[in-house]
């Protein structure tokens, strides 16, 4: 087995743990989890860290478990809150719950014969437990004292928290004791802004089971990981239209492959250490091939390719590099034809669109009016300008040069209904019928 401190140490992925945590993972096959409450029908890549931590745990050897809070969601978790969260349907909940749980079903190994992974839902066990019943299982072993001291609460006393937000870290305890009990999960992990909350777990397990000796066989163990921040030390993993999410409908592969492609030289390092599977020596050699390279991106292009394989696919990865071509003046025909209407609308996202009719299209009798005339003189101010563009091989119409400014416009429209028109390498215009 490999050594998983060791391998969070050197990755950069170990925030805090309890003492005796790295000697227990060394005695032999160990269980931990992770929870993922279903707030949104998608996880993020803020989410992606703490999934790699599950993901790492199992190829050291151990035995991951995933939990999918369908009952935590319903309360919501104050951490690293302002203000109130506003309350979810069940209905969505139960949506968001499916659609997380095929998400997390990408990253794991469900059919190891030495460590298989699981997926759990906490609304399996507390949909039985009544108010009281939980009140004598875990109230009373939790005082107000201990729970007010945790930051996720501390900070929201002054402005008010409801009574329901402040009992989230004892759900969240009594889903590590449940878990202890049923499953034989002794470590929980998670993001360090989930300390106080995995903490209130060991201390409720520590309480019922009587494990007050710290020498004890049973005890329960918590590991925290760094939130992922930038070099400057800002909050990492929003791009300017906000999450990174994994679904391809709410975040195109296209969008998902340049949100990597873009992080500086500076965040580099650490990204590739957290969110790859890329070795210790892979990882410094591709630091090593950067230096004095940069314009080549090297490893910006490592880190893109590793995690949007990962995340969607190989033929995801291969259509995000060819569509981020188009933009750069290196596509072709084909590859615009072989894109799907979302990733187009991705590639050419903030590009002028013009829209026309199919009578104004079919009536138009040369390329010299389509790209002046009927564009309203986007493109070009005047019919005798377009027409010296196009004699200057300037001009070029679903990535196919122009020739002739007499010709008839006779173009397959892209997706049935787009054609991109390009002056230039960088200038783009995409008449829409």
């Amino acid at each position: 087995m490999k050594n998983f401190i060791e391998e969070l140490r050197w990755r950069g992925m170990l925030q805090d743990m309890m003492p005796g945590t790295e000697e227990q993972l060394q005695k032999g096959i160990t269980t931990a989890y992770i929870g993922f409450d279903p707030t949104a029908s998608s996880l993020h890549i803020g989410n992606l860290a703490t999934v790699m931590l599950l993901k790492h745990f199992q190829l050291c050897g151990h035995k991951p478990i995933a939990l999918v809070g369908g009952a935590t969601g319903m309360v919501g978790d104050p951490s690293g809150k302002a203000a109130e969260r506003s309350f979810l349907s069940e209905e969505t909940l139960r949506y968001n719950e499916s659609c997380i749980k095929k998400q997390l079903e990408q990253f794991l190994d469900f059919e190891s014969s030495e460590n298989p992974a699981e997926i759990v839902n906490n609304y399996d066990w507390f949909k039985g437990i009544g108010f009281l019943e939980f009140l004598r299982e875990a109230g009373k072993y939790i005082t107000v004292n201990y729970m007010s001291a945790k930051d996720s609460v501390k900070k929201r006393l002054e402005t008010g928290i409801s009574f329901t937000e402040f009992s989230y870290q004892l759900l969240q305890g009594y889903d590590f004791y449940w878990l202890y009990k049923n499953k034989n999960v002794r470590l929980q992990m998670g993001g360090s802004d989930q300390w106080g909350n995995i903490t209130t777990g060991t201390e409720l397990i520590r309480r019922k089971e009587n494990n007050n000796d710290e020498t004890a066989e049973h005890r329960a163990f918590a590991l925290t990981t760094p939130l992922v921040t930038k070099a400057d030390g800002t909050k990492f993993g929003k791009s300017e239209s906000g999450n990174v999410w994994l679904d391809p409908k709410m975040t195109s592969p296209y969008q998902f492959y340049q949100f990597w492609l873009k992080c500086t030289d500076a965040d580099c390092p650490r990204l590739l250490r957290v969110f790859t599977l890329y070795s210790r020596e892979e990882i410094e050699a591709l630091e090593e091939q950067h230096k004095g390279a940069e314009h080549l991106h090297i490893m910006q292009k490592a880190l893109a390719k590793d995690v949007t394989i990962r995340v969607h696919s190989q033929e995801a990865y291969e259509m995000a590099v060819a569509a981020s071509d188009i933009l750069y003046g290196k596509g072709t025909l084909e590859t615009l034809q072989s894109m799907d209407e979302d990733t187009f609308k991705s590639v050419f996202e903030g590009v002028a669109q013009t829209h026309i009719s199919r009578d104004a299209y079919e009536s138009c009798t040369s390329v010299t009016d389509l790209v002046s005339v009927v564009t309203n003189h986007e493109i070009y101010p005047s019919k005798s300008e377009a027409r010296r563009a196009i004699q200057g091989n300037a001009l070029s119409i679903n990535k196919t040069k122009i020739s002739d400014p007499n010709a008839t416009p006779n173009f397959d429209l892209l997706q049935g209904k787009y054609l991109l028109i390009s002056k230039g390498k960088k200038n783009h215009l995409i008449l829409v019928y």
